[in-house]
């Protein structure tokens, strides 16, 4: 039998995966290599591009240690990468590779200033239409403004037409081919601020707006693409095709199945990304969300709806690092199941603001309706109750902004082991809750992509056939109570708000 396979460099925040897969959807080797971030200033957060490459190559390099443990040492038998990445995180570099600065990344928040100045013109519904998203430190374009109003040394390069500017996946790729080939993918480019989603191109207009007209920028192309060829630095005998890349969250909507209007995704961490597809053509969102490219292949592009929640996880952690409620997040399950309902309890987690659909980013977090009956239990099972309320938030503002009805949500990350949130959000939602049951699900779709580019898998039709230990939580007759609960969830946002 000809053995096939893919490996996936899932290139994140805090550390970069490195899974090797094989046609099947499969794991058979996969590792972790932890990334550092600096914090030179108060609300700055910076990486060092040398240590992002040089972390890439130490987590492909301890995966492919495994596979030859676990599978063969024949390397030649991986016939592809795809590259997925953490979004928003953008780099400065000149022609040779040197990087001109430090890695700004995603978080950071040192172009609030500039954000502000540019809501107060007429740019900002320029923004919006042309890029579909909001003016906010969140996204590339206001940061790397801020580097050229701040850093005299950046500004003369920008204007020179000498500096390289790209996310992640640019930066890796221009790495890994020697500068050879320097490209992104429409994902990674609409999160940029300076990209036209609807005409899949630099958007001229809003790059002289910003005097940034002079700056170098990479050639968009589909996620599904023969971007290069690379032998990491001497880690394969040969070169492998780099054949896909992709934001991380557009990625886990791919890997889990997102591919026609009214699929949707989830990504339940410390906070939440929702991602609904809505299929060819763009929604303009007057609820608060933002709009951008799903995913795309040859003669296909799909675009999503977005909608962020600041915090869910981070509520669990609060309740026991802070409160001492209990002593494992896992305890929570059993905790909610307990009791009958929260008595009236609700907990509203703005602990950094309200995200969408509110962006209410000065809220405070409140707890609401306590009463002297009320004890830890309802606590808890209200902080676990406002996860679901605040998808179902977002998932109603999408379906009103779209017109399209959610067909199933697809979940991941660490809370979708609790079973009670599950089947709460099941119950909310009056749909379909799935888990594909595999956990590295960015990787996965980063994987597929290049296996797509690589005829290695035929169609979509065949992709959704390759997870086979999903977990379904179905609607269940609780429906009701949780619906009259969800009313005064609403009732209490609207208190706080």
């Amino acid at each position: 039998m000809n053995e096939t396979f893919i490996l996936a460099v899932d290139q994140g925040t805090s550390a970069t995966k490195t899974v090797v897969f094989d046609k099947c959807g499969r794991i058979v080797a996969k590792a972790t290599e932890p990334l550092k971030s600096y914090f030179p200033q108060p609300g700055f957060v910076e990486q060092k591009p040398l240590e992002i490459y040089q972390n890439v190559l130490a987590s492909v390099k301890k995966c492919l240690n495994q596979y030859r443990e676990a599978v063969s040492d024949d390397l030649t038998k991986i016939k592809t990468c795809g590259i997925s990445n953490q979004r928003e995180t953008f780099l400065l570099w000149d022609k040779s590779g040197r990087p001109l600065s430090n890695a700004v990344v995603w978080q950071c928040k040192r172009s609030v200033e500039i954000c502000s100045r540019l809501k107060k013109t007429s740019l900002e519904q320029e923004i919006n239409k042309r890029t579909g998203l909001i003016i906010d430190p969140y996204f590339s374009g206001t940061k790397i403004i801020w580097l050229y109003e701040n850093d005299q040394r950046i500004r003369n390069v920008i204007d020179s037409g000498t500096v390289y500017f790209g996310t992640v996946d640019t930066w890796l790729l221009y790495k890994l081919t020697k500068g050879r080939n320097y490209c992104t993918d429409y994902t990674n480019a609409s999160r940029t601020l300076f990209f036209n989603i609807n005409e899949l191109r630099w958007d001229k207009y809003l790059l002289d707006k910003f005097n940034l007209k002079n700056l170098n920028l990479p050639q968009p192309q589909h996620s599904s693409y023969s971007f290069g060829q690379s032998d990491f630095e001497g880690l394969f005998p040969d070169k492998i095709n780099i054949s896909a890349m992709i934001g991380d969250s557009h990625a886990a909507a791919f890997g889990e199945g997102c591919f026609s209007p009214g699929t949707a995704k989830a990504t339940m961490g410390t906070g939440s990304s929702i991602l609904l597809n809505t299929g060819s053509k763009t929604v303009q969102s007057e609820k608060g969300m933002v709009t951008t490219i799903c995913w795309s292949m040859p003669d296909r592009v799909n675009y999503a709806l977005e909608g962020i929640i600041v915090t869910c996880g981070a509520t669990i952690n609060w309740l026991r690092d802070q409160l001492g409620l209990f002593d494992d997040v896992h305890e929570t399950e059993n905790i909610a199941f307990s009791i009958e309902d929260t008595n009236g309890v609700y907990l509203i987690p703005a602990f950094s603001g309200l995200g969408a659909p509110h962006w209410k980013m000065d809220a405070k977090a409140a707890i609401l309706g306590l009463n002297l009956g009320s004890d830890s239990k309802h606590i808890v099972r209200a902080a676990l109750e406002s996860i679901p309320y605040q998808i179902k938030d977002v998932i109603s503002a999408m379906e009103q902004d779209s017109g399209i009805k959610l067909k199933e949500l697809k979940v991941d990350g660490g809370i979708t082991a609790n079973r009670f949130v599950m089947q709460f959000l099941a119950n909310l939602l009056k749909n379909n809750v799935v888990n594909i049951g595999l956990e590295e699900v960015s990787a996965f779709g980063a994987a597929c992509l290049a296996g797509l580019q690589q005829n290695i898998f035929t169609d979509l039709a065949q992709l959704k056939n390759l997870t086979t230990d999903k977990k379904k939580f179905s609607p269940n007759k609780d429906t009701k109570n949780v619906h009259a609960c969800y009313d005064d969830w609403k009732k209490a946002v609207k208190r706080l708000l």
